[in-house]
């Protein structure tokens, strides 16, 4: 492969946008395992958050596809590949990415949910400043007598 075309695919593997409208594969090998990607991600992701019990489940698939990710893209790195197998290595990097992008997303809160969290939360530090403010507090959280 050619020192351009090299460039090329790192380029499009490592480009933010790369997983837009791509699909999860439907499986993948990892470490000689045949493991069904699509069906493992919608699995987890059809629940509003992943179970205590799942956590490490997911945890776990998260490194092996971190891992995988490396070891795929190695070969390109180091111009090891031709051509034809480095545009397959790039289309299963970008189909990892966007199992992880998929997998990392169940970590963070719906928007809707964070912003009233985050009013509470702010709502509570006002009030506790007011309470200092006015002396209607102590240091130690109990009320001043008058």
């Amino acid at each position: 492969m050619k020192e351009y075309e090299r460039k090329q695919l790192l380029e499009r593997v490592n480009r933010e946008s790369s997983t837009v409208g791509v699909e999860i594969p439907e499986s993948i090998e990892i470490q000689g395992e045949e493991i069904d990607l699509r069906s493992f991600v919608f699995e987890i992701k059809r629940r509003d958050s992943v179970p205590p019990g799942e956590r490490d489940r997911v945890d776990r698939a998260k490194r092996n596809l971190r891992r995988e990710r490396l070891d795929r893209l190695e070969p390109i790195e180091e111009n090891e590949v031709s051509r034809e197998e480095g545009e397959e290595l790039a289309s299963a990097i970008i189909g990892i990415d966007r199992a992880l992008e998929a997998l990392e997303g169940l970590d963070a809160p719906d928007p809707e949910t964070e912003a009233k969290r985050q009013e509470a939360a702010d709502q509570k530090r006002w009030m506790n400043f007011l309470k200092k403010a006015l002396g209607r507090e102590d240091a130690g959280g109990g009320r001043t007598k008058f």
